[in-house]
């Protein structure tokens, strides 16, 4: 049915058309989640405020409407950061102080290019997807570590370099535990990790099972590399005044928290596609429109994940930067190694079920 719509179209712009439908499949996938970054912030307050016996945003309404209250409380944070003036610092790198955000929200956009929210519905089915993903997340650090110099602030700097040497820890860790699934899947291709998922069994099927070691790095990893609590040194409220971005103000500011909430989102959207199975449903196939493999199922799963982060920010104090460099290197990488190799003995073994 969709190739009968397209048809008209596809002919009157002829040769333009490829340009022109990969633009429209950018639209349909950055305007939706720039509106979950926006309500996830919403969602972050009123989750922490629900933990903490608290109310959160419930005031800004849609045209007074009282059963919507705290509903636009994004869309009022976002006109605040808009009019308000853009401040660069007397003596700050001026170029590069306004590049540093644009790095930093770049590469989270970009990598939901090769991100598949369904067997077919994906803006680019790439064979290397996740060495796509690798390269992108990666690029992450050089917005943080230009903010921090291009301020001209010690207190900016402070924190870009800590943040430079967090990112490459967690980094390191991420990339082995992706090895696992690499090595589970046998391709590089997210569609086909996912297919690899499937199986008899629904949720024990899923690579969280064989994996959960590097799961639970992969994850814990995330949360480092987005800089969120408690894994926040780059900010530092308590010790640095805000960081690496202590300097900027208006929508220079807003861009950061864009790139950071955005990047939370991809992370939790990777963990669902990785290790949770992306769309495939949990329950047998048998049961109907609950064991069948859907785009809600993914949605579901990324949520869940992503309320995990605002919960560890709920939960645990932020840690030093020694404990921080400890966990990464000392117990993460040997943990990832050593299960690499216990995944490739385990697979010569007729007791691997998954992927043959």
């Amino acid at each position: 049915m969709l190739d009968s719509l397209l048809a008209y179209p596809q002919t009157l712009l002829g040769p333009l058309w490829p340009a022109v439908w990969t633009l429209v499949k950018i639209i349909v996938i950055v305007v939706p989640l720039m509106l979950c970054v926006a309500y996830l912030t919403l969602w972050e307050r009123k989750l922490i405020g629900f933990m903490q016996i608290r109310i959160g945003p419930n005031r800004t309404t849609f045209f007074g409407l009282s059963w919507l209250g705290g509903w636009a409380q994004p869309i009022a944070d976002g006109l605040k950061l808009l009019v308000k003036e853009i401040i660069v610092p007397t003596g700050a790198n001026k170029f590069l102080f306004v590049l540093a955000p644009i790095m930093a929200i770049m590469p989270a956009l970009a990598a939901w290019a090769v991100v598949p929210f369904s067997p077919e519905l994906v803006l680019s089915n790439i064979d290397a997807s996740l060495l796509y993903l690798l390269a992108m997340t990666s690029l992450g650090v050089y917005g943080v570590i230009i903010a921090g110099w291009a301020s001209n602030s010690k207190y900016a700097f402070l924190g870009a370099l800590r943040s430079a040497a967090q990112i490459v820890s967690y980094e390191i860790a991420m990339g082995f535990a992706l090895v696992g699934v690499l090595m589970a899947a046998q391709s590089l291709n997210l569609g086909e990790i996912v297919k690899a998922q499937q199986g008899g069994a629904g949720l024990f099927s899923w690579f969280w099972v064989p994996l959960f070691p590097l799961f639970m790095t992969y994850l814990i990893s995330g949360v480092a590399e987005t800089n969120r609590a408690p894994f926040d040194v780059a900010e530092g409220e308590s010790e640095i005044v805000a960081g690496f971005h202590v300097e900027y103000s208006g929508m220079t500011f807003a861009v950061f928290f864009l790139a950071e909430y955005a990047n939370m989102i991809l992370i939790s959207m990777l963990t669902a596609i990785l290790f949770l199975g992306g769309w495939l449903s949990p329950f047998p196939a048998s049961w109907g429109v609950l064991g069948a493999s859907s785009f809600g199922w993914l949605i579901l799963k990324a949520f869940l994940v992503v309320s995990s982060f605002l919960w560890f920010r709920a939960t645990f104090p932020r840690y030093r930067y020694d404990q921080i460099m400890r966990l990464g290197w000392k117990i993460f990488i040997p943990v990832t190694l050593v299960w690499i190799v216990v995944l490739g003995a385990w697979m010569q073994t007729s007791l691997w079920i998954w992927w043959k």
